[in-house]
């Protein structure tokens, strides 16, 4: 046995004596050790990682501390949304940050951005009512958060009551540990941000108080009423109800401001108390906020401006390609282990077959790698200098790893070749297959808590799992036999599973992976679809015509995503498929939220620019009154609203010969302000 399986043989021995402990500690609320031997096991294991970076792969420390239990805490509704936010990586990414803002709200000026630091931390978010702190909550999913109210009291600076507060407000905020206070906890944790995040989940809130906690407010949920003027009243207001606020947050208008205020914070962050990993950029007038309202997924009014990412050298020892869930063949780099940012990497992304011609990387080289906004880390460039002689370009393949032939597609709109090389043969190429499980099963589409990327992996290996109806169909009894597995971890998995049958429409459609059909058109379609039964005429070739005909009618369905679906439901595999799994759910209808106003029930299309406002702010408006907003003239148009700057003619002479309503950009105001 050389030194290295010996070396991994007493790792995995300690990670099953680690899990062990935390399972009677956390689950069974029983410990079979005392603090101190099991702190002293977690030492002698992170020591073991640091000396040995390789046993990393087997087991990642990470997911060992703690211990993240869907039936831990209650889990509540956040009565706004708790959105993340989109991420600016340069200048060109804030440029078009606030190009996109002036563009919504047709405006001209430039819009004055509150700059807020961004904590490393847990968000939460406390709600007030008559100005007691009634409960607190975890982020979770955006959507639910966990009732964590016994341990957010611990912290000494949450207040616990707010003085002439409205009667019912939400605030917002980032639990964090100070680096200083950290340095005490660092053989107990990999990082602060674990040490919060571990710390908030404890069943037993005396222990959550022994960690120091902190906090800083940086915004609000639900609000009864509106007090604030903008953002950095709002920020005011919070700091004179006691909350912390950070001191380096300001108000900026230019891209130059961004960019000095970018330089002088990144410089700054060694030297500060806290963890960031960049700066939020939110537009400071409120009004502007609503108006600018949201996507999905994130606010079109803040995004997060990343600082720069530690950056680190490295060899590259192969170069393997990865089939994604869409087809898309993406080259990695197999590198010799390197810690970034306090992370160690051994894999790096090449992007596509353009990049790697374009930066000649070659097996062998010596590499410049960074971790892309701190998450995914990257090649950024090649020390020619270093290279071997006998080095040779690297070819990249044709085939995927199926054996199938790839193609580069032209698009639709652009009538550009794409970059990517794609299988395009769906769920008969099994690389194809075992990634379409992993976007099933994760948070935004059927969000199976304990079915995870490597455990689909395992699966798919055991041959436990090979299609999405198969997951309906575990059979608990073999999972019993592997390591790793216990009563408690298959319960919670079997209802996790049993939970995630009942989905509604529009994120089932999400979820089956159609390419080019993210959450904003999967809920387009299942507006348009509104069942199942429905939904499920695109099985029928005949059918399936006649709707495609009709998709090209969606505002925000255009010929790509129609040519998308035609390709999708084409296929007789990926239809068989996803008729088994339509089988073993219970596909719920597709509820809209019923808004009642001038437009209610009425199809409205937009043509031309208008002189207040922007078309997709005029659309906005119109579904916020009610309306369905069309993509094209057609019977079933109720009103054609014709801008007084550059409307098409076409529309407007085909809206005629339909008998269709027209309104004129002077109507639709004089309606609006009724």
């Amino acid at each position: 046995m050389t030194d290295q399986e010996k070396v991994k043989k007493l790792y995995t021995k300690k990670v099953e004596k680690l899990l062990k402990l935390n399972k009677a500690y956390f689950e069974k609320d029983s410990p079979i050790a005392t603090d101190s031997e099991f702190d002293e096991l977690k030492k002698e294991l992170l020591t073991l990682v640091k000396e040995n970076p390789f046993l990393k792969k087997i087991k990642n420390l990470d997911s060992l501390v703690g211990h993240k239990s869907s039936t831990k805490f209650e889990k509540i509704k956040h009565a706004r949304p708790m959105l993340s936010l989109g991420n600016a990586f340069d200048r060109e990414d804030m440029i078009d940050f606030q190009k996109k803002i002036k563009i919504f709200l047709n405006i001209t000026s430039e819009v004055e951005l509150s700059s807020e630091p961004k904590i490393d931390g847990i968000s939460a978010s406390l709600r007030y009512e008559k100005g007691n702190l009634t409960y607190g909550l975890s982020r979770g999913d955006g959507l639910f958060g966990e009732n964590i109210t016994e341990n957010l009291v611990t912290i000494n600076e949450i207040p616990k009551k707010l003085v002439n507060a409205p009667e019912v407000i939400e605030v917002r905020g980032e639990v964090y540990i100070a680096k200083k206070d950290f340095e005490k906890l660092k053989d107990k944790f990999a990082n602060p941000r674990n040490a919060a995040g571990g710390s908030l989940r404890q069943k037993d809130s005396k222990e959550t108080r022994k960690i120091p906690l902190r906090f800083f407010a940086y915004g609000i949920g639900e609000v009864s009423s509106q007090i604030f003027k903008n953002q950095t009243d709002l920020l005011k207001k919070l700091e004179n109800w006691k909350f912390p606020i950070n001191s380096h947050c300001k108000t900026i208008k230019s891209i130059d401001e961004i960019e000095k205020n970018h330089e002088e914070l990144e410089s700054l962050r060694s030297s500060l108390d806290y963890d960031l990993d960049g700066i939020v950029y939110k537009v400071n007038n409120l009004h502007f906020q609503e108006r600018l309202g949201s996507t999905s997924n994130s606010p079109r009014w803040a995004i997060a401006y990343k600082f720069s990412s530690v950056k680190a050298s490295s060899k590259i020892k192969d170069i393997a390609i990865q089939v994604g869930r869409t087809g898309a063949i993406t080259p990695v780099a197999k590198i010799d282990p390197v810690t970034v940012g306090g992370v160690v990497i051994s894999n790096a992304t090449l992007h596509n077959e353009d990049e790697i011609n374009r930066k000649d990387i070659r097996v062998g080289d010596v590499v410049t790698i960074q971790r892309a906004g701190d998450v995914i880390p990257q090649v950024v460039s090649v020390d020619k200098s270093k290279r071997n002689e006998n080095s040779k370009k690297f070819i990249f393949p044709n085939k995927c790893l199926c054996g199938f032939l790839t193609k580069k597609e032209v698009s639709l709109t652009t009538k550009k070749t794409d970059a990517v090389r794609r299988c395009t043969r769906g769920y008969e190429c099994n690389f194809t297959a075992r990634e379409k499980l992993k976007h099933i099963v994760s948070k935004d589409a059927f969000d199976i808590e304990g079915l995870g990327k490597k455990v689909i992996d395992n699966f798919w290996e055991l041959k436990f799992i090979r299609t999405p109806a198969d997951i309906f169909r575990l059979n608990y009894g073999q999972i019993e036999k592997l390591e790793g597995w216990g009563k408690l971890s298959i319960q919670n998995l079997q209802k996790a599973i049993k939970d995630s049958k009942g989905i509604v429409l529009d994120r089932f459609i999400y979820s089956i992976g159609i390419r080019h059909i993210g959450q904003e058109n999967a809920k387009i379609l299942g507006a348009f679809f509104k069942t199942n039964k429905k939904f499920s005429k695109l099985f029928n070739s005949k059918k399936r015509k006649d709707i495609l005909k009709n998709l090209h009618d969606l505002d925000g369905i255009g010929d790509t995503q129609v040519k998308s679906i035609e390709d999708f439901f084409s296929n007789e595999k990926n239809s068989n498929i996803i008729q088994s799994l339509i089988a073993v759910l219970n596909i719920g209808d597709f509820k809209k939220i019923s808004k009642k106003g001038k437009f209610s029930n009425k199809n409205i299309m937009f043509t031309g620019g208008f002189e207040k406002m922007s078309r997709s702010e005029a659309k906005a408006l119109a579904e916020e009154n009610g309306a369905k907003i069309l993509g094209s003239v057609s019977k079933k148009l109720d009103y054609l609203v014709i801008g007084n700057s550059k409307p098409t003619k076409k529309k407007i002479e085909k809206a005629k010969k339909l008998k269709i309503d027209l309104m004129t950009e002077e109507k639709w105001y004089d309606l609006l302000n009724r």
